[in-house]
């Protein structure tokens, strides 16, 4: 019997190579070649129409695309109001922190006005069923098809026309076109793609479920998050009942979007008011703590940032964040040292934001040197205060965006002040708050007096 030819794909970006090498050529990633069955050059595509003809784009009739709302909320909000015909969803989370339950409360509810199909790949249908009933859903008109071949998966799609399809999951389906092994990358790119084809054609929106890899990417090519139209992620810790869904890509709403949900018997609850989760609960203000109001997609959410100065026990002192970037910390540091005369090279600096929220925008910055000046002096900022604003190298305080609407929540959850960058200083007063608009961290530092 003739030895099988073997490729290296790229675990990044797909691409091939007939040796491994230590670095992919097309992507320039290391260690990302592994060694798949080399596959026979067949043309598997048909095309989603019909041949297409070059349009004049101003003659384009440009409509909105009818949505299927989920009856979560807060799924709807990431989603950008709901499912959308013919779409493809991406929903990526480590394992066991609820992706399977979110699906299944959506589909229930879905099921009332729409066809909706759940294919389980990696639960047999007496597991779905039994979770089902745990969590007391009306599954009366959901369907279940548990099968991992993707011929069959797609003759059952094209028979029944669904309006919602669950592929539960990606990495467990396969197709009879390759030799490759389940989960492989050439399997996992060939079965999104047939099914991304399939959505686009027939105008059933695909909700494809994706494992993640221990560094917290989707597993499979990155070609992967390209072929969808959105892509969602879980976040949360798995030893808190709170779970976070961010929207990384999405072509049919804003993104960036954060839902927040409640981990309960019952399954996932929305959580209205998520303000409160990332807020402590002090009886009097303590040292080292600053609350500073974020924006997520189109929501700001007010989290409380700690910091803990303590003196340094080693000739290196620490600097550890948890929920912010570390190195901007650094950055900070080195800011208030020279523009406020504040130093903390002989001392521990320890930042977390609360409530397990990771905040990635630079309008933190300000609220993070408060609390470290907070904590290195022991001296706790004014009650019913907020703080927003980016600081630069130079030491000025650069707005932020949407400084408005981060004014207005916090004055709705009834705080009395705030500190912001001067640029971002109302036209007009906002009932109940009093503003200290900023132009220099030295000026910032001194309102703590």
């Amino acid at each position: 019997m003739a030895k099988q030819k073997t490729v290296y794909s790229c675990t990044e970006c797909g691409g091939q190579t007939l040796k491994w090498q230590g670095q992919c050529p097309h992507c320039q990633a290391w260690n990302t070649l592994v060694e798949t069955i080399a596959e026979k050059s067949v043309s598997r595509f048909s095309p989603v129409s019909e041949t297409g003809q070059v349009q004049n784009l101003s003659t384009i009739e440009a409509r909105e695309e009818p949505r299927y709302p989920t009856g979560i909320d807060e799924l709807d909000r990431v989603l950008g109001g709901g499912m959308v015909q013919g779409g493809v969803v991406l929903l990526g989370g480590d394992p066991g922190i609820g992706k399977s339950t979110l699906l299944l409360q959506a589909l229930s509810f879905m099921s009332a006005q729409h066809s909706v199909l759940y294919v389980s790949g990696e639960e047999s249908a007496q597991q779905v069923a039994l979770r089902a009933k745990r969590l007391a859903l009306d599954v009366q008109s959901v369907d279940l098809y548990a099968e991992i071949q993707l011929e069959k998966i797609q003759a059952v799609l094209a028979e029944r026309k669904p309006s919602v399809a669950v592929i539960d999951s990606i990495q467990t389906v396969y197709s009879e076109a390759l030799q490759s092994a389940p989960g492989s990358v050439a399997q996992v790119r060939e079965c999104a793609a047939q099914l991304t084809r399939l959505a686009k054609s027939s105008g059933t929106c695909i909700i494809l479920v994706g494992h993640v890899t221990k560094e917290g990417a989707l597993a499979g090519p990155r070609v992967l998050e390209h072929m969808v139209d959105t892509v969602l992620y879980f976040e949360g810790d798995m030893h808190s009942s709170f779970r976070m869904v961010r929207a990384f890509k999405n072509r049919f709403g804003a993104v960036n979007e954060l839902g927040v949900f409640s981990m309960s018997e019952k399954g996932l609850r929305e959580v209205k008011n998520p303000s409160a989760l990332f807020l402590s609960h002090h009886d009097t203000q303590v040292p080292g703590s600053c609350i500073m109001v974020t924006q997520e997609g189109t929501r700001p959410l007010l989290v409380e940032i700690q910091a803990l100065v303590d003196e340094a026990r080693s000739p290196s002192p620490r600097r550890l964040c948890v929920g912010l970037e570390q190195n901007r910390l650094a950055m900070l540091l080195a800011v208030l040292h020279r523009h406020a005369g504040i130093p903390c090279y002989d001392q521990d600096v320890f930042v977390n934001a609360v409530g397990g929220v990771k905040i990635t925008e630079p309008g933190a910055d300000l609220a993070v040197l408060l609390a470290v000046v907070s904590s290195l002096k022991n001296k706790p900022l004014a009650e019913k205060m907020i703080v927003i604003g980016e600081v630069g190298l130079a030491g000025e305080i650069r707005p932020v965006q949407r400084g408005q609407e981060r004014l207005k929540e916090a004055a709705k959850l009834g705080f009395k002040q705030a500190i912001i960058p001067l640029a971002n200083k109302p036209k007009q007063a906002i009932v109940g708050m009093n503003i200290i608009p900023v132009a220099r961290i030295r000026d910032a530092v001194a309102q703590m007096h």
